[in-house]
């Protein structure tokens, strides 16, 4: 690729970053890294109405937390600036207006009422109202009206809006990197408003001016931009600029494969659809986060790439090393891609096993009261049998507690299996056994106890399952000589002896 590779995310600060957000920084992501490219951050909050206290800085930390940060962004910025579109609004007017000289754009002076009427009389001969050129030279716009006549009602300081003249009877020809050719009549767009008389841009005239400015090569973005994409096209006919490269990203979808992943899904289903946890500033309602509930960054990145994206092996564990280097537009699908979320349990399960125990005891320690005095290196010891069996740090008490606190009562279902006539003798020999055991190894106490039950010609299960229900409480956990050997031989000794009084 020859071309510098400028990518840019353009969010606007509405509300918490949806999944589907992420998944379209991380496609730029990979695609400028792959290319030694510029990832960049524009916020784009020209819409004042719907604009949250708060939702900038979280998009900002939800892509740091994923490990994609921007090269040039609101709070590192490079050359482009600025990078919030709320500060470029005096950059807009100038292309309006030479959009109107150029005869490519001209002034509207209807009013919304005049257009709802124009709406519901369509409506009712049982047609769909569009403003382009069709219709047009019939409306309250300056290709109708004098040049004395728009001038009076400019000067007058009524209210207009610029729209873009699209073209009668012309077909236009598009190239899209992931959808391939596109073939667009003309004859169906409608004259889309560019700039209105408040001095605001509308996005499309703003994002084409910035994209231009900010010299972005390639646009890469959401499905639903699309129905836009003919529009922006014609916008950089109309400026005489070199169109960036496109490629629309296919939509994420629900867990049953049908319509568009929403909050209500996470809801519904009971997984995140946000990267971090958020809290509504004006209702105070919380939505959960995927690092609050637990998901390793590596492994939310890992599985949002394989939704759209397939490297056309059978690898699926990926670093973000390898997902650069690997990333293709070329390989990224049209059709939508189904959300799993049990899937994504499967990446965050992989990526437990990868983590620094340490890193994960300390975790495991702030999580959970009963720790708090206890030796971070004994929990170390503990996380390091567990969490092979963990998806989350959630998961470790309920794998674990039985290394912290004796049993106070046993599994019912387990005690009728392991608890048979004959048990408490057994268990007395156990006891006296691992009494006698000086060197309190996983290894000795392995040989000793096995080599006991062995000369004895006794089934290990009766011996291994009431001595596991004992020191756990239950038929489960790791293997019992190293239960025995974390918690000690004095405790060991309590919770056996322990059972043997109950019995």
């Amino acid at each position: 690729m020859t071309k510098n590779v400028r990518v840019r995310f353009a969010p606007s600060p509405t509300g918490p970053l949806h999944i589907g957000g992420v998944r379209t920084a991380l496609f730029n992501y990979l695609f400028a890294k792959k290319h030694n490219g510029t990832f960049i951050l524009r916020i784009e909050d020209t819409d004042q109405n719907r604009y949250v206290e708060g939702a900038e800085q979280y998009i900002i930390d939800a892509l740091n937390w994923c490990g994609m940060p921007a090269d040039e962004s609101p709070v590192n910025p490079g050359n482009y600036g600025p990078y919030r579109q709320s500060e470029r609004k005096t950059i807009y007017k100038k292309y309006a207006d030479e959009l109107v000289a150029s005869g490519s754009a001209y002034y509207a002076f209807d009013t919304s009422e005049e257009l709802d009427s124009h709406r519901k009389d369509h409506e009712a001969n049982g047609k769909t109202f569009i403003y382009n050129w069709h219709n047009r030279l019939k409306l309250k716009n300056s290709l109708s009206l004098s040049e004395t006549e728009v001038k009076a009602k400019l000067d007058a300081g009524e209210d207009y809006v610029i729209r873009f003249k699209s073209p009668q009877d012309e077909t236009l020809y598009l190239k899209d990197i992931i959808r391939g050719d596109i073939k667009i009549d003309t004859n169906i767009l409608d004259d889309k408003v560019l700039f209105k008389s408040d001095g605001m841009p509308t996005y499309h005239l703003a994002n084409i001016v910035d994209d231009h400015l900010m010299e972005i090569s390639h646009v890469i973005r959401g499905e639903e931009w699309l129905p836009s994409l003919a529009l922006h096209y014609q916008l950089y006919q109309a400026f005489g600029w070199e169109a960036p490269e496109f490629a629309h990203l296919p939509l994420i979808l629900k867990p049953t494969g049908k319509g568009k992943l929403s909050k209500r899904d996470g809801d519904k289903l009971g997984f995140p659809v946000f990267p971090l946890e958020w809290t509504d500033p004006k209702t105070g309602d919380v939505s959960r986060g995927y690092k609050e509930d637990g998901y390793f960054p590596e492994a939310m990145v890992n599985f949002l790439a394989f939704l759209g994206w397939n490297p056309g092996t059978e690898q699926e564990i990926f670093s973000l090393n390898e997902l650069i280097s690997d990333f293709d537009l070329e390989r990224v699908n049209k059709s939508g891609a189904r959300f799993d979320p049990d899937k994504t349990k499967w990446f965050n399960h992989h990526y437990m096993q990868e983590q620094d125990n340490l890193s994960l005891a300390e975790s495991f320690k702030n999580s959970q009261p009963e720790l708090s005095h206890i030796d971070v290196n004994y929990i170390e010891m503990v996380v390091t049998i567990i969490k092979e069996r963990a998806t989350f740090v959630s998961d470790f008490w309920d794998l674990s507690h039985f290394f912290f606190t004796a049993p106070t009562e046993y599994d019912e279902k387990a005690t009728k299996k392991a608890f048979k006539e004959g048990t408490k003798a057994i268990l007395e020999q156990v006891a006296s056994i691992i009494e006698g055991v000086e060197d309190f190894s996983v290894e000795t106490l392995q040989t000793e106890i096995k080599g006991w039950i062995t000369s004895n010609e006794i089934g290990f299960g009766k011996v291994m399952m009431p001595l596991r229900l004992a020191l756990v409480g239950a038929l489960q956990g790791p293997d019992v000589f190293d239960i025995m050997y974390m918690i000690g031989k004095g405790e060991t000794l309590n919770r056996t002896n322990k059972v043997i009084s109950i019995l």
